[in-house]
């Protein structure tokens, strides 16, 4: 694993850790239903009300807050879309209540140092990231392309809240969750007290313009029709779009350069969706050779270990190097896995990932 504290690199060690079950206990949530937000035309992609989930901090984490944005990948074509109109992924008509636990667990024994923040989910209904603002609706799809004004919208509702007087908060996210978090991070601390600590975390969303095993940039293309189709230019970091195409905005590798909020990058250097999407999308791989090992590496055949290696060797390349950013933390462990933060068992517990625990530490530290 590499870790990396901050201010600045403190360790680097490379290890090979499974994740082990452990058991918590996970608090149930208040589910927040935007309707106020419609109007405004912050909607999901079928023209429902946003929705988050709170947990009210108390005690000496009253003025803190932790924002939690949910990961679910993307729709780059109204095709896919539409298919998510019909479940949570675009629709909170199908969204259900649910605990939190792991950064966002409010038992002080499993998240002693978050539990009695200020605790948010936002759920993710928009296939964007938060970033499609389109303001025409299709008579035929009645696909809404807005996820950046439910962004919007949610973040305004959590600062008349009492965010507003936040004295330290956290911008975190999974996935195409955590990819949100670098790409509003700078937004976010914008918008917060000037005396307030904020940092921002991103758990498994440093995708990174890689290749795939035919040698083509398929991600690359995709980012580009998410982008297209959501009308996400605008709302993407001009810091970054100024520089290269909006599309390569997607990959963190090019947003940070220009990053003024500090940032703590959770990742594995084998994530398990970025070998099952960037190095071996279903189109590069039309004779499914890979069917199994992309899934689960012990159906890997020895050239193939050897290709997942070359993977990792890209994914560390692509992150940012220490001593040019001092302002980013970073924890790369070796697990095939993807997301690490929200569940118990690979946050804080008996076997989880760490180098004397310094995941949650270093996260920890964002804050002080």
């Amino acid at each position: 694993m590499m870790a990396f504290g901050l201010p600045r690199a403190a360790a680097v060690v490379t290890l090979v850790l499974g994740l082990a079950a452990a058991s918590a206990m996970a608090d149930d949530v208040e589910m927040v239903f935007l309707k106020s937000a419609v109007a405004k035309g912050a909607v999901c992609l079928d023209g429902s009300a946003p929705v988050y989930h709170f947990s009210p901090g108390s005690g000496t984490g009253a003025n803190n807050w932790i924002v939690h944005m949910e990961g679910g990948g993307w729709c780059k074509t109204p095709e896919e879309c539409v298919i998510r109109k019909g479940n949570f992924r675009g629709s909170s008509k199908f969204m259900k209540p649910l605990s939190f636990s792991g950064i966002l667990g409010g038992n002080q024994q499993f998240n002693p140092d978050f539990y009695n923040w200020n605790r948010v989910k936002v759920r993710y209904c928009d296939g964007s990231s938060f970033t499609g603002d389109v303001e025409e609706v299709d008579s035929k799809t009645n696909l809404h392309f807005r996820g950046a004004r439910v962004w919007d919208a949610i973040i305004e509702d959590l600062l008349n809240k009492g965010m507003s007087k936040a004295k330290s908060a956290i911008l975190s996210g999974c996935s195409a969750g955590g990819l949100a978090a670098v790409l509003h991070c700078d937004k976010f601390k914008d918008l917060l007290p000037p005396s307030a600590f904020v940092k921002c975390v991103s758990d498994a969303g440093y995708f990174i313009d890689g290749t795939d095993i035919t040698g083509n940039k398929f991600v690359r293309t995709s980012f580009k029709n998410v982008v297209t189709l959501h009308g996400s230019v605008k709302n993407l970091p001009s810091s970054c779009t100024s520089r290269v195409s909006p599309e390569l905005c997607f990959f963190p590798q090019h947003v940070l350069p220009t990053m003024k909020t500090p940032l703590f990058i959770l990742n594995a250097a084998y994530d398990s969706w970025q070998i099952r999407n960037i190095l071996v999308p279903s189109a590069a791989d039309k004779k499914k050779e890979w069917a199994k090992c992309k899934v689960d590496i012990k159906g890997c055949s020895s050239s193939q270990l050897v290709t997942l290696q070359h993977f990792r060797d890209e994914f560390l390349s692509a992150l940012p190097k220490p001593e040019q950013s001092p302002k980013i933390g970073m924890f790369i462990d070796s697990c095939f896995a993807h997301c690490q933060s929200g569940a118990q068992d690979s946050w804080n517990a008996d076997g989880s990932p760490s180098i004397q625990k310094m995941v949650r530490l270093a996260v920890l530290k964002l804050a002080q």
